[in-house]
């Protein structure tokens, strides 16, 4: 499973899994499982960039060791 950064970041917003997942359009277990490492698509990654108010560009910052 890989490491990200997700969770410190969510947390650092002050937003719940709920309200993270409200804001992407995704389930708050879809969140859980990318804060414990599992994979997602490239899609659900950047449904939560854009809800954390981040921009693609971002995506290295959030998702640290993805290759892609």
């Amino acid at each position: 499973m890989k490491k990200n950064a997700l969770k410190k970041i969510r947390e650092s917003l002050l937003l719940s899994k709920t309200e993270l997942a409200r804001k992407a359009n995704i389930s708050p277990i879809t969140i859980s499982r990318i804060e414990e490492g599992m994979p997602c698509r490239m899609e659900t990654k950047r449904k939560i960039l854009l809800a954390l108010g981040l921009g693609v560009s971002d995506k290295n910052r959030v998702f640290e060791d993805d290759p892609r």
